[in-house]
């Protein structure tokens, strides 16, 4: 298994390791501002870089007596730093740190899932190219409705996530932002270009205004858009489970060599890594409302989004990344059976192409409910009684008085159906 789907690099972000050091860099840029701007010595700085070490170990027990993860943080950093350390969280409050850390830890979180999302695309455009002909049923309401191919299904689900890439890009862009206006956010005890110099340090936007924290819009629009391509997989994974009923079997997940579909019945092949995504898909759903529950705080800020972030940050990215692989694998090695996709298109005996006789007929003259009644007798008595379709309209008086038997050929003639496939590819790839 290749690193990528290791989902290794996901998780490192959200280790208490990771995490000292994220607050570590915001204090340092913060340190490099400050020492730009004249506020401390500016030989300060790189002795601090050179002198502080995260301790993961002694922050925690420092943290047993302080009953505060930051205030910790500071004393175990600054005790590193001799003389130095006076000047280590010199003007800041915790939710600086916190709130700029989590935006840096948010922005490398969406680098990844951006990657995910790009090899998905790069599959599923494959997939649509290499099926692009493949003749299917199409379905609405789960009946057969007319002719379509999978590889439309490919182009259709690329698309989709075009635009989820989109919303991660612009989720992304919303959370890279850091703030160290202080404890209400007035700058009472440093000025506004610290901030923005810090930030640029550190690769962030400064917010333009905030209280004693980010405000949490931003971090429900992140969610929310995490749900959103969470949802995105779960459509996909619906569909594989469709085409791999039994009565259906038209494509299905790879089943690898020793496999066990169920403990009692051997026989048995389930979707269940699609099944397994539509489930996680919900948790991600769950965790985008309680990103929006974060969003009304006390006045200038309270606590309650903070237990919360804790939870949810690590718990949605990584479980998007792991869908994202998932999918990726699952849609790279789909097993496609074009015999019962044939099989299937023929189910209905013809009655697929009653559509393009009711246009016909409405061609020639007829009112629409006229035709549409016309048409409706034959393929009701190929629902109830049998029989191929295109053989009761040939022998319907009422319906070849119209067309003659050129023109029926031309409805009855699945090639009709996928003339406009290169105009549909062009539109989604760009090709």
């Amino acid at each position: 298994m290749s690193p990528r789907y290791s989902r290794e690099p996901m998780a490192r972000i959200w280790t208490e390791e990771h995490k000292f050091a994220t607050w570590l860099k915001v204090e340092l840029a913060a340190m490099e501002a400050m020492a730009q701007h004249g506020i401390i010595p500016e030989e300060v700085p790189a002795r601090a870089r050179a002198g502080a070490v995260c301790d993961v170990e002694a922050i925690l027990e420092i943290e047993k007596k302080t009953h505060h993860d930051v205030a910790a943080f500071v004393d175990q950093i600054a005790g590193c730093l001799g003389e130095d350390g006076r000047y280590f969280h010199f003007g800041l409050t915790s939710s600086d740190v916190l709130d700029t850390a989590f935006g840096l830890r948010l922005r490398d979180s969406a680098d990844l899932l951006l990657a995910a999302v790009d090899e998905l695309l790069t599959v599923l455009k494959h997939q649509a190219y290499a099926y692009r002909d493949q003749v299917m049923v199409g379905r609405t309401h789960g009946v057969h409705a007319e002719p379509i191919t999978l590889g439309l299904k490919f182009a259709l689900w690329y698309a989709e996530f075009q635009r989820h890439r989109t919303r991660l890009e612009q989720a992304r862009k919303v959370v890279a932002v850091g703030k160290l206006s202080g404890a209400v956010g007035t700058f009472a005890h440093l000025p506004p270009e610290v901030e923005a110099t810090a930030c640029a340090i550190l690769g962030l936007e400064p917010a333009s205004i905030s209280t004693q924290v980010l405000q949490r819009d931003r971090h429900a629009e992140f969610f929310v858009s995490l749900a959103l391509v969470g949802t995105g997989v779960e459509k996909i994974a619906l569909e594989i489970r469709h085409l791999q009923r039994t009565e259906v079997r038209e494509a299905e997940e790879r089943f690898a060599a020793g496999q066990k579909g169920s403990s009692a019945m051997p026989h048995k092949r389930n979707p269940i890594l699609s099944e397994n995504l539509c489930g996680l898909a919900r948790l991600l759903r769950s965790n985008a409302l309680a990103a929006q529950e974060n969003v009304a705080l006390w006045h200038e800020r309270d606590i309650s989004h903070s237990s919360v972030e804790r939870l949810i940050a690590p718990d949605s990215t990584i479980l998007l990344d792991f869908m994202l692989g998932r999918l990726t694998r699952m849609l790279k090695n789909l097993q496609v059976y074009p015999e019962n996709m044939t099989k299937n298109l023929h189910l209905t005996h013809g009655l697929i192409f009653s559509q393009g006789l009711l246009l016909a007929l409405i061609k020639k003259g007829l009112s629409r409910d006229a035709a549409y009644r016309l048409v409706q007798r034959p393929a009701m008595q190929v629902w109830e009684e049998g029989g191929e379709f295109a053989q009761r309209v040939h022998a319907d008086p009422e319906i070849v008085k119209h067309l003659s038997s050129d023109e029926l050929a031309s409805i009855f003639d699945l090639k009709r159906y996928f003339r406009h496939i290169p105009a549909i590819f062009a539109r989604v790839f760009g090709e």
